[in-house]
C-alpha cells in the first residue's frame, strides 16, 4: 500500500488540481509520435530493402500501403473501442502490437514478413491518437473546462507533426549507419519507454460494465458489423487504388459489394460506427476531413516521391536524401510551438493551402541537375505546410466533433489522412512506373498543384471558417451545434479555459 505522503502527493497533482500536468500528457505525446515516425522513417529504407531482398523497388511500395491500410481501418476502430472499453486499455494494447511488429520486421527475411510487421505496427500505432483525444476530452470535462489549455492539443499536434517530418532524416541516418532493419528495430526501445510511462502515469479506466449478452452486447455497442464492413470496403478500395493504372476489377467488385450493404446498415443503426447522417449534417467536420486528406497527399508525396527521385535520378545517397529533407522537419518543429499553443485555425489553414501551392510549383521546376539548395527550398516550403495543416485541422476537429464520439471522430480524421497518404503512394507508383525521372517528378508536381488549389478553395470558400457564419459555442455542444463553433475562429482566439486552470498547465 502507498504511504499517506504518496497518496497526498498524488492527490495534489490529480485531475482536480493539475488536470494536464506533464505526467499525464507526456505518455500521450510519445504514443502519438509512433505512427507518424513509422509512416515516414521507412521512406529512406525502401531502396536498400529492395536491393538486399532482390526485389524490384516498386514492389516495396507494399510496405507503405500496408501500414496506411491497417491504420486507416484501425484508427476509428481504436477510437470506438476506447469510447466503449476504456482508452488506457486500448492504448496499452496498441503499444504491445508495435513492439511485436518491430521484432518481426527486424528479424524478417523476406518481403512477406516485413509486410506483416508493417501491418502490426500500423494497427498498434493507430490506438494512440484517438485514445489520447478521448482521455483529453474526459479530463477536461472532469475539471469543468470547456476545452484543454492550448498547449495540450498543440503538444499532440507537435508530437505527430515533428516526428513525421524528421522521419526521413532519422531514417537516412539509421539506414546508412546500421542498415535498413533499424527502420523496424527502432520501435523496441521507443515502445519500452512508452509502455513504462503509460503504466505509471495514465489514469486507470473504470471497470468495464457487465452487460447481459456478453460478447453480443459489446459487439452491438461498438457496431462490430459496421467495423467489419468498413474494413472490407477500405481494403478493397486500397487494393484497387494500388493497382492503378491497371484496373483491378475483382477489387472494385468487392468494394461495391461490401460498401453498399455497409452504408445501408450504418444508416439504419442507432449508434453507427461510421455515422453518415451525422457527418452529412456536420459540414465543418466533413470539410476538416477532406482538407486533411488533400494536404497530406502533398506532404507525403514529397517525403516518398522526392526521396525516390533524389536517390534514383539525382544520385544522392540514402543519408544525403534524408538530410536534404531535414529542413522540412526543422521548420515544422519551429513553427509548431507558437501555432499550437494558441490553437489557431483559420490562419494556419490558409497558410497551409498557399504554401502547398508554392511548393508544388517548385517541384515542377526541379531537374536532376538542380542544385541541392533548390531541393532544400522546396522542403522548407512543405515544412510550413506540414506544421500549419496539422495544427489548424486538429483544432478544427476538436471544435467540430461531438464530445461523446471524439474517439471515433479522431480516428476517422486520421483515416482520411491515410487516404491522402495512400493516394500519394499510388500517384508515386504511377508517375515513376518507368523509373524515377524528371518527367515523373514534374507530373507529380502538376497533380499536387491541383490538390493545392482544392485545399485553397475548401478553405477560403468555407463560410464557417472564414467568419461569414454565425458565432457559435465552445465546440462542446452536440453535432448540430458543433458546426457553428467555427464561426468564432476568425478572431483567432485560443480555446478558452477557466482562468484558474491556465497558469502552469502548458506541458510543452
Amino acid at each position: 500500500m502507498r504511504s499517506d505522503r504518496a497518496q497526498a502527493h498524488c492527490a495534489a497533482d490529480g485531475p482536480a488540481r493539475r488536470p494536464f500536468a506533464w505526467t499525464f500528457t507526456t505518455p500521450l505525446y510519445v504514443g502519438a509520435a509512433l505512427n507518424p515516425i513509422n509512416s515516414s522513417i521507412v521512406a529512406t529504407a525502401l531502396v536498400p530493402i529492395a536491393a538486399e531482398l532482390r526485389v524490384p523497388v516498386g514492389s516495396t511500395a507494399v510496405l507503405v500501403s500496408s501500414l496506411y491500410l491497417a491504420s486507416a481501418v484501425a484508427q476509428p476502430t481504436a477510437g470506438k473501442l476506447a469510447e466503449v472499453l476504456g482508452p488506457r486499455r486500448i492504448f496499452l494494447s496498441g503499444i504491445v502490437l508495435v513492439l511485436l511488429g518491430g521484432l518481426v520486421g527486424g528479424l524478417g527475411r523476406d518481403l512477406a514478413a516485413l509486410t506483416v510487421a508493417r501491418v502490426l505496427i500500423g494497427v498498434g500505432t493507430s490506438a494512440a491518437f484517438p485514445c489520447a483525444m478521448v482521455m483529453i476530452r474526459r479530463r477536461a470535462e472532469e475539471a469543468g473546462m470547456d476545452a484543454p489549455p492550448g498547449g495540450v492539443l498543440g503538444g499532440l499536434a507537435m508530437a505527430g507533426m515533428a516526428t513525421a517530418a524528421v522521419g526521413p532524416p532519422i531514417g537516412g541516418l539509421l539506414v546508412g549507419a546500421a542498415g535498413w532493419r533499424w527502420a523496424f528495430l527502432i520501435n523496441i526501445p521507443v515502445t519500452a519507454v512508452a509502455m513504462a510511462m503509460a503504466l505509471r502515469q495514465l489514469p486507470a479506466d473504470p471497470a468495464p460494465e457487465r452487460e447481459r449478452g456478453g460478447f453480443r452486447a459489446v459487439a452491438g455497442r461498438i457496431d462490430l458489423i459496421g467495423i467489419v464492413g468498413f474494413a472490407g470496403s477500405m481494403t478493397a478500395l486500397v487494393v484497387f487504388l494500388m493497382g492503378l493504372p491497371r484496373v483491378e476489377w475483382t477489387a472494385l467488385a468487392v468494394f461495391v459489394l461490401a460498401a453498399g450493404p455497409t452504408v445501408v446498415w450504418e444508416l439504419r443503426g442507432s449508434a453507427p460506427f461510421f455515422d453518415f447522417r451525422g457527418l452529412a449534417a456536420n459540414g465543418a467536420l466533413a470539410r476538416t476531413y477532406l482538407r486533411q486528406a488533400l494536404t497530406l497527399l502533398g506532404v507525403y508525396s514529397v517525403m516518398y516521391g522526392m526521396t525516390q527521385w533524389m536517390e534514383a535520378a539525382h544520385g544522392f545517397s540514402t543519408v544525403g536524401a534524408g538530410l536534404l529533407l531535414l529542413p522540412m522537419g526543422a521548420v515544422s518543429a519551429l513553427l509548431s510551438r507558437p501555432l499550437a499553443t494558441r490553437n489557431l485555425v483559420r490562419g494556419p489553414l490558409i497558410a497551409s493551402a498557399v504554401t502547398m501551392l508554392l511548393g508544388s510549383a517548385g517541384i515542377m521546376l526541379l531537374t536532376s541537375h538542380s542544385p541541392a539548395i533548390a531541393i532544400v527550398l522546396v522542403s522548407l516550403v512543405f515544412g510550413v505546410t506540414s506544421a500549419t495543416t496539422t495544427v489548424g485541422n486538429q483544432t478544427a476537429l476538436y471544435l467540430a466533433a461531438p464530445p461523446d464520439r471524439i474517439g471515433t471522430a479522431s480516428g476517422l480524421f486520421r483515416t482520411f489522412g491515410y487516404l491522402g497518404t495512400i493516394t500519394s503512394a499510388v500517384i508515386g507508383g504511377i508517375v515513376f512506373r518507368d523509373g524515377a525521372s524528371d518527367h515523373g517528378l514534374h507530373t507529380l508536381g502538376v497533380v499536387l498543384v491541383a490538390a493545392g488549389l482544392a485545399v485553397l478553395l475548401l478553405t477560403v470558400l468555407d463560410r464557417r471558417l472564414m467568419g461569414r457564419g454565425t458565432d457559435g459555442g465552445t465546440g462542446t455542444a452536440d453535432t448540430a451545434d458543433s458546426t457553428e463553433a467555427l464561426g468564432a475562429v476568425p478572431r483567432e482566439a485560443p480555446l478558452e479555459t477557466p482562468r484558474e486552470n491556465r497558469a502552469g498547465e502548458n506541458p510543452v
